[in-house]
């Protein structure tokens, strides 16, 4: 079944080769698949940062915790004198 299938599609294609036009319809058809399969790629690669992201924002908000705040040079600058 399969295989008749794609029999019917090849020929589809042929016929539509053969129409006037068909040929550059067939040409964009084939780019538009390309840029299609193109994208994603880069979607896949997106996922892939955007673990690397989150894995960072961990580190990074794990390293704050362990550092103590120290107070601007302008807010000692402000305290009034003892």
């Amino acid at each position: 079944m399969i295989a008749r299938l794609a029999d019917r599609g090849e020929q589809t294609i042929a016929r539509l080769a053969d129409l006037p036009g068909g040929t550059k319809a067939l040409k964009a058809v084939n780019d538009l698949r390309a840029r299609v399969d193109e994208l994603g790629k880069k979607v896949r690669g997106i996922d892939v940062l955007e673990k690397r992201v989150a894995k960072l924002e961990k580190e990074l908000a794990t390293l704050k915790r362990g550092q103590k705040p120290k107070a601007s040079p302008a807010a000692q600058a402000r305290k009034p004198p003892e």
